[in-house]
């Protein structure tokens, strides 16, 4: 995946609780809170376009997040905006740039998400005939629906991290499938997220 930009060391921050962006995935945002409507409007006139996603975390943030590209926006009648951003790289944050402007802007280190700036990844361990049964049972469970064909001609990457994406997970689990050093890593948390809520995690009535 090549850039016409260097990564910068600082970038606008906008936190959302329960939204993570994965290497190489879009994320359509609303964006409506003046603060956050003046951010789109300073980092649309950058050379780099880029908004780091990340999730609030107690007092603060989260320690990483991941950098989208805005690749597309549009203004509603009601004068909010429609973006989307497509995933650059995840990014470690080493601090917070207060009162500068009106919203957040993180210090950021990109050094240990090299692997994010290339293509996608591959998982050959990949099992979807044992995957697809356990998702549907939970698919099921959460009234959820899906386009089952779609699915299966996806690419391994595409499918999982959609899934970490879209999923109704906690905060808290979705910043560990963000966090997960590789694909493999991140299939097995997510395949390991699916079983738990099946056996009545989280507190959920018993699925079995």
């Amino acid at each position: 995946m090549l850039f016409r930009f260097d990564l910068p060391a600082r970038i606008a921050l906008f936190p959302l609780t329960g939204a993570v962006l994965m290497p190489r995935a879009r994320i359509p945002l609303h964006v409506f809170e003046p603060r956050y409507l003046q951010m789109l409007d300073d980092t649309l006139k950058t050379d780099h376009r880029l908004i780091g996603l990340i999730q609030p975390e107690g007092e603060g943030l989260a320690a990483i997040g991941c950098a989208g590209r805005v690749v597309a926006f549009s203004e509603t009648d009601d004068g909010r905006q429609m973006i989307s951003l497509r995933a650059v790289s995840r990014f470690r944050l080493a601090g917070v740039k207060d009162g500068f402007t009106p919203y957040p802007v993180g210090e950021v280190d990109w050094s240990s998400f090299t692997r994010d700036m290339k293509g996608a990844e591959e998982d050959p361990a990949m099992d979807r005939n044992t995957l697809f049964p356990l998702l549907r049972r939970y698919m099921e469970a959460h009234d959820l629906s899906t386009d089952w064909d779609a699915a299966a001609e996806a690419q391994d990457e595409a499918l999982i991290n959609s899934l970490s994406m879209v999923l109704p997970f906690s905060p808290g689990d979705k910043q560990a499938l963000l966090e997960s050093p590789t694909l493999a890593d991140r299939r097995e948390l997510l395949r390991g997220l699916i079983e738990f809520a099946l056996h009545g995690g989280d507190n959920e009535e018993r699925l079995q």
